[in-house]
């Protein structure tokens, strides 16, 4: 049996800058962590290094992309908040 892609949605703070976040969606957490750490995401370059607070592994990516968007929401900020402290 083919093994099974799985996409994650991570949540990362700035080490440096506290409260500074970021929500992004992978198939390959450790290189992506890697990448926002060697400043080549213009988006979180100026913010590195990052630590990775929390990650969320889906086998359908459909959802991973839906959560990914809610997280970045008014009341996913929210959620991150009350369940993550950030």
């Amino acid at each position: 049996m083919p093994q099974r892609r799985m996409h994650y949605v991570y949540i990362l703070e700035s080490v440096n800058e506290s409260g500074q976040t970021y929500v992004g969606r992978t198939g390959d957490l450790r290189s992506r962590l890697s990448a926002h750490n060697a400043g080549k995401s213009p988006h979180t370059a100026k913010h590195r290094p990052w630590k990775l607070v929390c990650y969320h592994a889906f086998a359908d990516e459909n959802r991973a992309i839906a959560f990914e968007q809610y997280l970045k929401t008014g009341s996913g900020r929210e959620f991150r908040r009350r369940h993550f402290g950030i």
